[in-house]
């Protein structure tokens, strides 16, 4: 009886986690310019929430200014059935030695460029404004006092990315105050470290990081997650810059020499990928793989009651012929 009695319980966790059911997800655009290639349209049409978010511009301080950079625009064949979310990034550096009445204007300016790209291309938009910063301790204040300014001024739902350093740190890094939160679960660590780890996405980092997660404040939490590659170029001295975009796949050249699965040699001067490269640079190539994403989703499950991914992002290299139901 005993023994029938675990074969019961074992034969129901099996059904149990059979039934589960995937997280809904949709996709970041992060591209200047609205326009969706049949890739790109196919991948979305299967996204499983109403929501796209949309970059519609970053906000910096150059020479003491703060102003709009990169400034969205649209091809006239762009069209989809999902409301598009208006995402907003903004550089800490703008909220370095800022006033009252600085914030309270970069609010206004702010949302009245949403508003006015809203009603120059007909955008059919969820009533909500995400507003990306990398906030530290120091400009933590300035930056909140403005969510709440744009959440006064919008009369939207104001919600937020959140780093990974701001879960760990938090008593530093302070709450934001919002009701939503999106956590970004990429960018681990610098690309150009050469610390050996993939820094698009350490598993093992994140799961540090993010251990209490389960204690942080804000509850309705969203998750981002990557599915972007590159390639670490590193010449002759050391130096290392990035190619975006690059996978494994770019390393079957016959100019290159495979130094592993993932790295190889430049064995003859010449341009690849858009960049004059010599003789003897290297290329690293980091990219995510469906396992590491599972890894982080079951993680997550466990600190997350429930919770949709936004996948960055929404482009024809990252999305052609992949299945993103987790």
């Amino acid at each position: 009886m005993r023994i029938l009695k675990l074969l019961c319980i074992a034969l129901l966790i099996m059904v149990s986690c059979s039934d589960k059911k995937s997280h809904p997800y949709t996709f970041y655009y992060w591209k200047t310019r609205l326009t969706l290639n049949t890739d790109e349209k196919q991948a979305l049409n299967r996204a499983t929430t109403p929501y796209l978010y949309a970059r519609f511009f970053d906000v910096d301080k150059t020479g003491g200014r703060i102003q709009p950079v990169g400034i969205m625009t649209k091809d006239d064949n762009f069209a989809t059935d999902k409301k598009l979310v208006p995402v907003v990034f903004i550089t800490n550096r703008t909220f370095m030695h800022i006033n009252h009445a600085d914030i309270s204007l970069l609010a206004k300016n702010i949302n009245h460029l949403v508003q006015s790209k809203i009603s120059e291309y007909h955008l059919n938009t969820a009533p909500e404004i995400q507003v990306d910063c990398d906030w530290t301790a120091g400009t933590r204040d300035d930056y909140f006092t403005f969510l709440k300014e744009l959440k006064q001024l919008s009369g939207k739902a104001i919600t937020c990315t959140l780093r990974l350093h701001q879960v760990k740190d938090k008593k530093q890094a302070g709450i934001p105050p919002v009701q939503k939160v999106y956590l970004m679960c990429y960018s681990t660590s610098s690309p150009l470290e050469n610390s050996g780890k993939n820094s698009i996405l350490d598993v093992s980092t994140l799961k540090s990081y993010l251990a209490d997660l389960d204690q942080y404040p804000v509850r309705n939490i969203d998750i981002a997650l990557p599915i972007y590659s590159w390639g670490i170029v590193t010449n002759h001295l050391k130096k290392h810059r990035l190619i975006n975009g690059l996978s494994g796949k770019d390393l079957n050249n016959i100019h290159f020499k495979r130094i592993s699965e993932n790295e190889a040699e430049i064995e003859q001067d010449g341009f690849y990928f858009g960049s004059y490269l010599n003789k003897g640079f290297r290329i690293r190539i980091e990219e995510i793989s469906d396992d590491q994403l599972r890894d982080v989703v079951r993680f997550l499950d466990k600190k997350i009651p429930d919770f949709n991914i936004i996948y960055y992002q929404l482009d024809r290299k990252f999305v052609k012929g992949q299945n993103f139901n987790i």
